[in-house]
């Protein structure tokens, strides 16, 4: 599975996509582990779109946050280690290493694989 943004052209953000599909998955996201590699996302769906929040306690690096409405970002953000904090409004949350979201803004489409919005 991968996960593409769409802006001018298709782009890989992460070719290794692992989703938090249940209630502990989402509430350990990426708590306690000591990195994530390049290429790499940690995928959070929800039923409809509300503001969401995520927290960096206890994750240890940096990094990018992006929050899709319909496989369309809302918003991104990036979050310090141990204190970094951010909101938005999304049905999606993608979490990737610090930088891989470096090109990707609010209005562009980000998708897994083949062609379904996230």
């Amino acid at each position: 599975m991968r996960l593409i943004h769409v802006s001018d052209v298709a782009v890989p953000l992460a070719t290794r996509v692992e989703v938090a599909d249940s209630f502990l998955a989402r509430a350990r996201g990426l708590t306690f582990r000591r990195s994530v590699s390049e290429g790499y996302a940690l995928v959070f769906a929800f039923d409809r779109p509300v503001r969401r929040s995520l927290h960096m306690l206890f994750v240890p690096f940096s990094i990018d946050a992006v929050w899709l409405v319909d496989g369309e970002v809302t918003r991104v953000a990036r979050l310090d280690p141990w204190t970094g904090i951010a909101r938005g409004r999304g049905d999606t949350i993608v979490e990737l290493p610090a930088g891989a979201a470096e090109a990707v803004e609010p209005g562009d489409v980000v998708r897994i694989d083949g062609g379904s919005a996230v």
